[in-house]
C-alpha cells in the first residue's frame, strides 16, 4: 500500500465523483491497485486557470471495472474518508513545489512519499479546533513549523477518520466556502468575540452514509439549520428553497428566506450543493411543499 494523488479536473470526460468514486484508464490500473487500503490526495492540474492545488484527502477501498466505459476503471472512494482541505494547497509555497518527490509530474494518478504526504496534510487541514476570526490571515504555510512530521508515522493518519477532527475540518470548509453567511437567510452575523454565528450542516448526515464534503454541506443560522434537518424546508435541484406544506407558520419561515427565495450558493461551481444530496435529503424526508 501507498500514498497516492489523483488528478481531477471538473469538467472532464472522466465520470469523477471525488466524495464517490474516481474514474481513470487502464495504462494506471497497477499503480492505482497499489493505493487500494491506503489515503490519497485529490489535486487540480497546475495548468487550469485558478487551480486550487491539493484539495481534498480521501481513502480508496477498491477498484472495480468501470461498469459504463470499456478499459476504464473506477477507485470507490471508501464511505466517510472524504475530507475537504482549508485552506486548498497551492502547488508551489515559498517558491517550492509542495509534491517534492516526483517521478512524473504529469501522471494523473501517481505515487506520493509519506513527506509529501505529510506535509500536504499539515497545509491543508486545521491544527487546532476553533474556527478563524472574521478578518484573521489564513495560516497558509505550517511546513517551516518544526512540530511537522515530514516522515509521517501511521498512528497520525488515524486522525483522518477522528469524528472530532473531521468535525472541525468539515465546519471550516463549508463555512469559507459560503464565507460565513447563512444560505437560506442570507445573515451574516458575528458575535463580539468575532465568531460567525452560521453552522456547517451535512445535507446528507454522516449516519445515513453523507460525506464531509463541501458540496454535501450547507452554512446555515442556527434556526435555519434545525429547520433543514427536520425536514421543514428543502431546496431544489436548482437552488430553491421550498416550505413543506405542514409548516404551521408559513409566514415566518417565508419572513425569514432571503428575498431571492434561493440559496445564496458558493462562488465556486465546484463548492455548491451536489443535486444528489438535494435529492437524497427531499427523498428522505418526504417532502411535499
Amino acid at each position: 500500500m501507498s500514498f497516492g494523488v489523483f488528478m481531477h479536473k471538473d469538467g472532464s470526460i472522466y465520470d469523477d465523483i471525488p466524495e464517490v468514486h474516481y474514474q481513470f484508464p487502464k495504462p494506471y490500473l497497477s499503480r492505482a491497485q497499489k493505493m487500494v487500503g491506503d489515503w490519497i490526495v485529490y489535486r487540480e492540474p497546475v495548468k487550469l486557470p485558478q487551480s486550487k492545488g491539493f484539495f481534498a484527502v480521501a481513502k480508496v477501498e477498491r477498484i472495480i471495472p468501470d461498469p459504463d466505459i470499456s478499459d476504464r476503471y473506477r477507485a470507490l472512494i471508501e464511505p466517510g474518508s472524504y475530507l475537504p482541505f482549508e485552506p486548498t494547497v497551492p502547488h508551489i509555497v515559498d517558491g517550492l513545489p509542495v509534491e517534492r518527490d516526483l517521478a512524473n509530474a504529469q501522471a494523473a494518478v501517481r505515487p506520493l512519499s509519506n513527506s509529501d504526504f505529510a506535509r500536504i496534510i499539515a497545509l491543508g487541514l486545521p491544527v487546532d479546533d476553533t474556527l478563524p476570526r472574521v478578518g484573521d490571515a489564513e495560516p497558509l504555510d505550517r511546513v517551516g513549523d518544526e512540530r511537522t512530521p515530514y516522515e509521517i508515522e501511521r498512528p497520525l493518519v488515524q486522525s483522518l477518520v477522528n469524528r472530532p477532527f473531521r468535525d472541525r475540518a468539515f465546519r471550516r470548509a463549508v463555512l469559507h466556502a459560503y464565507d460565513g453567511r447563512c444560505a437560506v437567510t442570507g445573515w451574516r452575523l458575528v458575535n463580539g468575540g468575532g465568531r460567525l454565528e452560521a453552522e456547517a450542516a451535512h445535507i446528507r448526515p454522516v449516519e445515513h452514509g453523507g460525506p464531509d464534503s463541501t458540496r454535501n454541506g450547507l452554512a446555515l443560522s442556527g434556526t435555519a439549520h434545525w429547520m433543514f434537518d427536520r425536514g421543514l424546508i428543502c431546496v431544489s435541484d436548482d437552488h430553491e428553497i421550498m416550505i413543506h406544506r405542514k409548516v404551521n407558520d408559513r409566514a415566518g419561515v417565508e419572513a425569514i428566506i432571503n428575498p431571492t427565495g434561493r440559496l445564496i450558493a458558493p462562488q465556486r461551481e465546484a463548492d455548491r450543493p451536489h443535486p444528489q444530496f438535494l435529492r437524497w435529503h427531499r427523498d428522505f424526508h418526504a417532502f411535499t411543499a
